[in-house]
């Protein structure tokens, strides 16, 4: 399989699977399944609970505004990314995460904002990095391990400040750049645990275990861990991207999250072929904050060729250098 196949697989599988699961987000286990019993009806796409039929939530927006600052800019620019995050928090988008909201919103500096949330709260762990990790995945992976990692962690502290976040969004960097590379994620999983700092390296060991299931995971799924440990399970269980993303919104709870992040990994493995056309085809990104832009199918499909075009040797090192 062609490489471009597989960027394009994970970028517009996360969107596909964010929204196929948006309609279900807080529902329970089984939903998606009981609804379309039989997989191919062209309903599926239903939207509902605020949504529109293919439109993409938070999720995605947000792993847009990444991907976008990263070709805009020529690179990692932090302050550049928080800023165009703000841009959209005050635009009133129909969703966005509490935690992120507040880290947005509370008025202080890009670079202090999230640490000063987790020092108040001392809970930042949730899977809102996770979710809009696919467009930075794609862009950092031809600077290899060392690269794509430390900017999932950069990336993800800007809106959440407890490492747990910023280690889950490094191990879904690392799959992504193995899958585009060729290589069997699942069989690299104990590899990439190795690099996660140790402090967070047993809890990902479990959830990340062959004979790990979701109905194991002692927090909700707006957590980091079962989060990730969930796209991971959906992978290993099923045989295409289809099959994936209907076991993860069947999961329910966060069902838009955990279907993005299956979907990306899922896309990735797969390849965009395997993405069903009636989900792509109903499928659209609003951008609040961007003068009302709706990005749709051919968009996306621009966002990902770019990103999955950076040259090898623009590593994240020279770019802070």
């Amino acid at each position: 399989m062609k490489r471009i196949q597989r960027t394009a697989g994970a970028v517009i599988g996360s969107a596909v699977g964010d929204a196929l699961g948006g309609p279900f987000e807080f529902g329970p286990a089984g939903a998606f399944s009981a609804r379309f019993p039989e997989p191919g009806e062209d309903s599926e796409m239903c939207g509902g609970g605020g949504w529109d039929p293919g439109e993409a939530t938070d999720d995605t927006q947000m792993a847009v505004l990444v991907g976008e600052s990263l070709l805009e800019r020529g690179g990692l620019e932090l302050p550049d990314i928080f800023a165009r995050f703000q841009r959209w928090a005050a635009s009133e988008p129909k969703d966005i995460g509490l935690q992120t909201e507040d880290v947005l919103t509370n008025g202080m500096p890009w670079d202090l904002a999230a640490a000063t949330h987790f020092q108040v709260s001392q809970h930042a762990a949730g899977n809102g990095s996770l979710m809009r990790a696919a467009t930075s995945a794609v862009y950092f992976a031809a600077g290899g391990r060392e690269d794509t990692m430390d900017a999932a962690r950069r990336i993800a502290a800007l809106t959440h400040g407890d490492r747990a976040a910023w280690e889950g969004t490094a191990v879904f960097h690392e799959l992504i750049r193995v899958t585009l590379d060729g290589t069997e994620p699942l069989a690299a999983l104990s590899g990439i645990l190795d690099h996660v700092h140790p402090d967070h390296r047993p809890r990902y060991a479990t959830v990340l275990a062959d004979d790990w299931h979701p109905d194991q995971a002692t927090e909700f799924n707006g957590a980091v861990w079962p989060c990730l440990g969930s796209a991971v399970w959906a992978l290993r269980t099923t045989a295409s991207y289809e099959q994936a993303v209907r076991a993860a919104i069947d999961l329910g709870g966060d069902t838009d999250t955990v279907a993005a992040v299956t979907g990306a990994l899922a896309g990735a493995y797969h390849g965009l072929d395997s993405i069903p056309t009636r989900w792509t085809d109903p499928l659209h990104v609003p951008l609040p904050g961007s003068g009302g832009r709706v990005l749709r199918l051919p968009h996306l499909l621009d966002l990902a060729h770019h990103l999955g075009a950076r040259p090898p040797a623009n590593t994240l090192a020279a770019q802070l250098s």
